[in-house]
């Protein structure tokens, strides 16, 4: 199963309200599809294309170094940045579902070092390590889990994504994690065909 966000994302339904129809074996479920999506991938890149630099015309990391700000991600930064977000909303999803009330702070998120994350096998080994991970945290969920515990969120992301719960927590994290998967193809084909074409892919952005 992999949960369609569309409705979401074309402003049919808020999160909080979409994710009711769902169970916790739908988001480990989601989360195995996910995991395997973006290993298919990755899987067959080289290390050199995991560290390939993409052109990106709306690249705008506002939370990066200055140098860094306007550079496209590599695959390895990719996968850097989306198993950090899963598994922060994972980390609080369980928290909830515990019936433990959970604000805004502290963060729960830790993201590797995206230039360390420089290998074919060093992205597969965080992808799987993400999944064991998130599917830790979903196990952590009780049997009936406290789906009246909602997170404590600004007026404007409540405005966006409704109450979050136990369910709708950790969807978010999915939700942000399928949003790059077109991200993650583009980046893919500019490494695949710079190989083919025999450019230096050994490139860091500096």
């Amino acid at each position: 199963m992999n949960i369609d966000f569309s409705p979401i994302r074309n402003g049919t339904v808020k999160l909080g309200e979409y994710a009711r129809q769902f169970q916790v074996e739908d988001l480990r479920d989601t989360t195995n599809a996910s995991i395997d999506y973006l290993l298919n991938i990755i899987r067959d890149a080289s290390d050199a294309e995991i560290n390939f630099i993409p052109y990106d015309p709306e690249a705008d990391d506002p939370f990066a170094l200055p140098e860094e700000q306007f550079i496209g991600w590599s695959l390895g930064h990719l996968v850097s940045h989306v198993t950090a977000s899963s598994e922060e909303s994972a980390a609080i999803a369980s928290i909830l579902a515990r019936g433990v009330p959970y604000s805004r702070e502290p963060r729960l998120r830790y993201e590797t070092a995206w230039r360390d994350m420089n290998t074919r096998a060093k992205a597969i080994q965080r992808l799987e390590e993400s999944r064991r991970m998130r599917l830790g945290y979903l196990s952590a969920f009780p049997d009936t889990p406290h789906l009246e515990n909602l997170r404590e969120i600004s007026e404007r992301a409540r405005e966006r994504y409704g109450f979050l719960n136990a369910i709708s927590q950790y969807l978010s994290g999915l939700l942000h994690e399928t949003g790059h998967y077109a991200q993650f193809q583009e980046t893919a084909r500019q490494a695949r065909e710079a190989s083919r074409e025999g450019n230096n892919l050994a490139q860091t952005g500096d």
